[in-house]
């Protein structure tokens, strides 16, 4: 680890993630047509984004930068899998992946944590014994939306508040299980061919992950917060169905078990996915 590396994790350490994360979502969320106009231009001029990509060109269709840091894309624009195949759940980075091993130890950039560190709780333990995961990093200039990998019912959702560490390669390498600390919601499916969850994990800015479901989802308190759907409405996604977004970069990681063949070994650390395309076959 370099200097700078130190010198970031410190920081973050002291930081108040939460308190930063409110005063920056203020902004995001300012409808003065200047200003966020400024932040937008200034965001795709500094990231170099794809308007040729995005549904909306306009920045005067967006009320505020977050709407458009949560931009649509084309439709059509990202093909989808299709059945049989693991679908890639958003575009990002490969920051690690592979099989669990027989005590159920996740490994990301040379740190080991627990499925139930991950998922706060220790109920599915059982379930992905011997599975497999892939942990996706988005980046600021990527799409924020997240899609559901491949067919299946939302039966149980958890929030978990965590630290918001910013998560990029000196938080990875720096502090110990940083995906296991940071806030994070986790949804757990039933597909046709048995059970998958999709890990939603907020960083440094984030502090407001949204579902299609809940909304915005900023529960009071500072506890674990879980919803239950066995029973009530059911709540089904087709591959390549929103399941939620961003307010600002972050990570997904997809978690499968045993039964289904697993991840494709050419998706390794540092590989580029799109939303959509085939990460493994079921």
């Amino acid at each position: 680890m370099n200097l700078m590396q130190n010198l970031n994790t410190l920081i973050q350490y002291g930081l108040p993630g939460h308190t930063i994360s409110r005063v920056l979502g203020k902004l995001a969320f300012c409808e003065i047509p200047k200003v966020k106009n400024f932040l937008i231009q200034q965001f795709i001029h500094r990231f170099k984004i794809q308007m040729d990509e995005v549904a909306e060109p306009s920045l005067d269709a967006y009320i505020h930068f977050n709407a458009f840091f949560t931009r649509a894309l084309k439709e059509g624009i990202r093909p989808l899998a299709g059945h049989g195949h693991i679908a890639s759940p958003a575009d990002g980075t490969v920051f690690g992946g592979g099989s669990l091993s027989h005590d159920v130890r996740l490994t990301a950039k040379g740190h080991h944590f627990s499925l139930p560190e991950l998922f706060g709780q220790s109920e599915y333990d059982m379930a992905y014994q011997e599975g497999h995961y892939l942990t996706i990093y988005l980046s600021p200039r990527d799409y924020h939306r997240v899609h559901c990998p491949m067919d299946g019912e939302l039966k149980h959702m958890v929030h978990v508040p965590g630290r918001l560490f910013s998560v990029n390669e000196s938080t990875t390498t720096s502090i110990p299980a940083v995906f296991a600390r940071n806030e994070r919601v986790i949804m757990h499916f039933k597909g046709k061919n048995g059970p998958f969850s999709v890990v939603l994990i907020g960083a440094m800015l984030v502090a407001s992950i949204e579902t299609p479901i809940s909304g915005l989802v900023t529960p009071p308190g500072r506890g674990i917060t879980e919803w239950s759907y066995h029973r009530g409405t059911h709540h089904k996604f087709i591959q390549g169905d929103e399941i939620g977004r961003f307010q600002y970069g972050s990570t997904v990681i997809v978690v499968i078990p045993k039964s289904k063949k697993g991840f494709s070994s050419d998706i390794s650390h540092g590989y580029t996915v799109k939303l959509g395309q085939s990460l493994g076959q079921l």
